[in-house]
């Protein structure tokens, strides 16, 4: 009977009286409705997906089923130290982590992985060890975080070539390099205006990320 209840992945708890086992509770943790679809999210962006519980094996391997996690990639029975000894194998390896949580036994690894997300109606300690909060308590928004920082990032790169190439044409008309050819010289008011354009430009390419559309 404990077996086939850990199979369908449910934690059981032996009653008894005296010495006498009376009976069986199964207590089961049901993952959020958006799990399965952001663990198949984040496989098709090429990413790693693990699932580090303090559940008994079978609970966890039955999970893990549910979710389309490799059972390969499943560790269970563990105490929070061996999460973030996990969190730091996985580094020493090459790897950059990201590691979502939501109660205490998380926080140490959230603090040892690159980056560390919690879901907001986690315990505060988790929150505070986590570089990203989720303020909703849905997990597809780890999809998002994620891609936004990809683009935010690329955003920046974008900016820092535009703004230096801009300079390095810009900067020397305005002191005069092309005099000497064509007797042409940029005035003040204008060299004034064409640097306030490369601020205001700028400015607006990252003011453009509002525009930003979430994958789910």
């Amino acid at each position: 009977m404990m077996a086939r209840l850990e199979g369908e992945g449910k934690t059981t708890v032996i009653v008894v009286v005296g010495s006498a086992v009376v009976g069986l509770l199964a207590v089961a943790d049901t993952p959020k409705p958006e799990s399965s679809a952001t663990v198949t999210a984040l496989r098709s962006m090429g990413l790693e997906v693990w699932l580090i519980t303090g559940d008994n094996v079978s609970t966890a391997k039955a999970v893990a089923l549910e979710l389309g996690i490799e059972p390969g990639n499943v560790m269970a029975s563990v105490l929070p130290g061996q999460k973030a000894k996990k969190v730091s194998e996985l580094q020493m390896r090459g790897h950059k982590v990201a590691m979502v949580g939501d109660g205490i036994n998380d926080s140490p690894a959230l603090a040892q992985a690159d980056v560390g997300i919690a879901v907001g109606a986690g315990t505060q300690i988790a929150v505070e060890a986590a570089s990203i909060v989720l303020v909703r308590n849905d997990l597809s928004h780890v999809i998002t975080a994620l891609d936004l920082s990809k683009v935010v990032f690329a955003r920046i790169k974008a900016n820092f070539v535009w703004a230096i190439g801009y300079n390095l044409v810009l900067i020397p008309i305005a002191a005069g390099a092309l005099f000497p050819m064509s007797h042409m010289r940029l005035q003040p008011a204008y060299a004034g205006l064409a640097m306030a354009f490369s601020s205001v430009s700028v400015v607006l390419s990252s003011l453009s990320l509002k525009l930003y559309g979430t994958l789910v």
